[in-house]
């Protein structure tokens, strides 16, 4: 049995960076600071649940989670510029 890709392994609520990791990785440079901290909630949550690792539910999901992971996808695309 063979190690699993770090991309593989399942996510959920609580993995704020690894969920912005993601959002990064699909929107890339279309999303800017700015313009990442304009993105309706609801567009947000839909697009984490879109994330095929991704375990959580709707359900699940927290206006806190979403601050954090609209932060962390931030730091994320800063880094990467």
């Amino acid at each position: 049995m063979g190690f699993k890709d770090i991309d593989d392994l399942p996510i959920n609520w609580e993995d704020h960076e690894d969920i912005a990791i993601k959002l990064y990785d699909r929107f890339g440079d279309d999303y800017p600071e700015g313009k990442i901290y304009r993105i309706r909630f609801t567009d947000l949550l839909d697009w984490i649940l879109e994330i095929p690792t991704f375990e959580g539910t709707r359900e699940g999901s927290s206006e806190g989670h979403l601050e954090q992971i609209q932060a962390k996808w931030v730091y994320e695309w800063r880094d990467n510029q």
